[in-house]
């Protein structure tokens, strides 16, 4: 049977970015076309190797992987290793990847492979920085119409921001090609940090994991324990939101999530509140309505179906 879902993964990996990795290699309803890394987290050289890292890690060496972008657009790269550690990756010992970096760049990749393909039936799902997307987009126009829609995690507006009081971390990394992206006219899902607040890696979940027993397992628990700790301290929740999956899980199983359809638009003028993603939940605007937002999440629902996918691999 041919998977529902014919994706490529724009990535900063990233603790919760490897999980997502993981989890759409485990679904047969997705077929991955590739993976694209980005400046984000980490800078370019640690993405495109932890996410092949994470490739070998779920027994796929033969997943193709491309570099990208290697700053934003406009602005300084600003990465998270307080997050995430020096590698992007901490907490598991990981091996050096043995599996090829790609020639061909990333951008060039989307480009390609979204003319190529038949219309409408390939779905970006970018996990990091938008600044892969926004550059094919800017290379080649004519991709916007092709793509079938773009499920992407990012910003905020309930919750605010997690890296100015406005702004999300990847929003804010490259608000410029955020803002290309939401002009584009592609269908939009935005997983901002609304719904991933409220998917929490408290302990009896992240046991789950590691009562896998597994290599996948256990390296997901150890990734999680190291991830969570920063934002448990942050917050003052019992374990920290689990970003990335919410896109790929999205895919899975939409009824996981409640959001409505309205306008998003990417502040890009204001130091102040620069890279906010100016959320039209009450209809306040004339602007056309270009992204669905979620707010809400089943995270007991999300969590189950990590662990029964991820316990596959």
């Amino acid at each position: 049977m041919p998977a529902q879902h014919r994706i490529i993964i724009d990535t900063d990996p990233g603790q919760d970015d490897a999980v997502a990795i993981l989890l759409a290699l485990a679904s047969p309803e997705i077929e991955v076309l590739g993976i694209t890394a980005v400046a984000g987290n980490v800078p370019l050289a640690l993405t495109e190797k932890n996410a092949r890292k994470v490739c070998e890690l779920a027994g796929r060496p033969d997943m193709k992987v491309f570099a990208g972008a290697i700053r934003p657009l406009v602005r300084k790269l600003e990465t998270a290793e307080y997050v995430h550690g020096k590698t992007g990756l901490d907490g598991p010992e990981l091996p050096e990847p043995t599996m090829p970096l790609q020639d061909q760049h990333a951008v060039d990749f989307i480009i390609k492979t979204l003319m190529k393909e038949k219309q409408g039936t390939v779905t970006l799902c970018p996990l990091g920085a938008l600044t892969n997307i926004a550059l094919a987009l800017i290379r080649e126009p004519r991709i916007a119409s092709r793509v079938k829609e773009i499920v992407l995690m990012g910003g905020g507006f309930f919750e605010g921001g997690n890296v100015t009081p406005a702004a999300e971390f990847n929003i804010y990394v490259d608000p410029h090609a955020a803002d290309v992206v939401f002009r584009s006219r592609i269908p939009i899902v935005m997983m901002p940090l609304d719904v991933t607040h409220k998917a929490l890696t408290s302990p009896a979940r992240l046991a789950a994991f590691r009562k896998m027993g597994s290599r996948v397992g256990i390296a997901t628990a150890e990734m999680l324990e190291f991830f969570e700790r920063f934002d448990g301290e942050k917050y003052g929740t019992d374990g920290g939101p689990l970003h990335d999956p919410c896109v790929i899980a999205y895919l899975l199983k939409p009824n996981l999530f409640k959001g409505r359809k309205v306008n998003v638009a990417i502040e890009i003028g204001s130091e102040l509140t620069m890279g906010m993603t100016v959320v039209d939940w009450w209809g306040v605007t004339k602007r056309p309505k270009n992204a669905t937002v979620m707010r809400d999440i089943d995270a007991d629902g999300f969590f189950a179906l990590l662990v029964e996918r991820l316990g596959r691999l």
